[in-house]
């Protein structure tokens, strides 16, 4: 638990925030950057890890809340290292490295080497061939909503866009997008026991068998491409050649589980809250509706600032540094918290305000500055902005009915479902 002595004239007092406590997370959204705001003004605090059970407990991390910490640490990768994990705090068993230990958790230059060859995927020219099935299927999915009527908007709109892009991105049979979704589901569901149980060790063992799943299906996948290529991303990475370098097995698949859960997740959660965002801000959304095309590329934006899909990542101090009147030890972890970096009232004015026209915006929902900004980022605008371009077409009266439930995790802002209505 962070320590603040009482002093005259200091900063709020933030002896009561935890955010290694599950309980912190399942605390309302308001709370919640409330609390963010309270420890940017402080230097880095330092946490105990959270409880993993059948895990050692780890020696416990620093905080970074600010926007400029976060902007720093992203880019000083040399210093502030993604291995050995950038997704978990606690150090997981090498097991899990099989799975989940694609470049998001690597350093340069493993990562450098590894990124040169999945570009591939997302070239200028890709995304633009990309682009005629993301609004054919936004538009199906709309007209679908209007004919269906009231129903879970996550389960029938903002899940099935990001998850059948990024599967027949893939080449992926459409009868098995339904076990894409459901494993990705499980590797990103925080401490959710809908998905993963309700102790620990359950929850490690449903992680791996969804890792397996994964990896698994894109084995048989990448055998299939091997033996006869098709104009299909498994087909460029497996028989990929960048200067000499090609995929490894393993790194295929880890790279595809990262893919599945990055591309398909976090793209659903930002559809989502911005249908939310725009029921909560009838001025906003009256202003988007105005001039869809004008307004559109700051909605997206705003989206992704104000809801932060993507709470944080981990980093690895690798040597002595000092910043922002802490200095850290090699070995040292560090948490960067995006969601509090998004909301630093001295990078943005009222930060808790939704609003489409904000200029500048220099967000980090999707990563900060340096070699790991999010590889999909403009793939995942592009999914938003389609999305709600074809709501607007279809149903313009589509509003969120009630308030969404909520995935219980630390590390993704996601909703589980939220109805809608028209």
């Amino acid at each position: 638990m962070a320590q603040s002595p009482p002093t005259a004239g200091a900063p709020p007092d933030i002896s009561d925030i935890d955010l290694s406590d599950n309980e912190f997370w399942k605390r309302p959204l308001e709370e919640r950057h409330a609390a963010f705001a309270r420890l940017r003004s402080h230097p880095p605090q330092f946490f105990a890890e959270p409880d993993m059970g059948p895990l050692p407990p780890g020696p416990g991390y620093y905080a970074l809340v600010t926007h400029a910490d976060v902007a720093e640490a992203s880019r000083e990768p040399g210093v502030f290292a993604s291995e050995p994990s950038a997704i978990s705090i606690p150090d997981m068993p090498a097991d899990f490295s099989e799975y989940f230990g694609s470049l998001i958790n690597l350093d340069d230059p493993r990562h450098a080497r590894l990124r040169r060859v999945v570009s591939r995927g997302f070239t200028p020219r890709m995304l633009a061939r990309l682009q005629e099935d993301v609004e054919r299927h936004a538009a199906g999915i709309a007209d679908d909503l209007r004919t269906t009527g009231p129903c879970d908007f996550v389960s029938h709109v903002a899940a099935r866009l990001p998850l059948v892009v990024i599967c027949e991105m893939m080449g992926i049979p459409e009868e098995r997008h339904r076990e894409v979704l459901e494993n990705s589901n499980v590797v990103l569901a925080g401490n959710d026991p809908d998905y993963l149980g309700d102790d620990a060790e359950t929850a490690m063992t449903r992680l791996l068998e969804a890792g397996e799943n994964l990896s698994g299906l894109l084995a048989e996948l990448a055998a299939q491409r091997r033996a006869e290529p098709t104009p299909d991303l498994t087909s460029a990475l497996v028989n990929a050649n960048v200067d000499g370098e090609s995929l490894t097995d393993q790194e295929l698949g880890s790279f595809f589980i990262l893919l599945a859960v990055a591309g398909n997740e976090t793209t659903r959660n930002a559809i989502s809250h911005g249908l939310r965002l725009l029921t909560e801000n009838p001025r906003q959304r009256d202003l988007l509706w105005s001039d869809f095309d004008t307004h559109a590329p700051g909605a997206v934006e705003e989206i992704v600032r104000h809801a932060s899909p993507v709470i944080w990542m981990r980093r690895t101090v690798t040597r002595d540094y000092e910043m922002n009147g802490r200095t850290f030890r090699a070995g040292d972890k560090t948490v960067l918290y995006y969601a509090s970096a998004n909301r630093d009232s001295s990078v943005f004015d009222d930060p808790d305000t939704f609003d489409i026209t904000r200029k500048p915006n220099p967000h980090l929902g999707f990563g900060g500055p340096g070699p790991h900004f999010c590889l999909g980022a403009h793939l995942a605008r592009r999914e938003v902005t389609v999305m709600l371009r074809e709501l607007h077409r279809s149903v313009p009266t589509v509003r969120a009915a009630a308030p969404p439930k909520r995935l219980a995790s630390n590390f993704v802002n996601g909703i589980k479902s939220m109805p809608c209505e028209f």
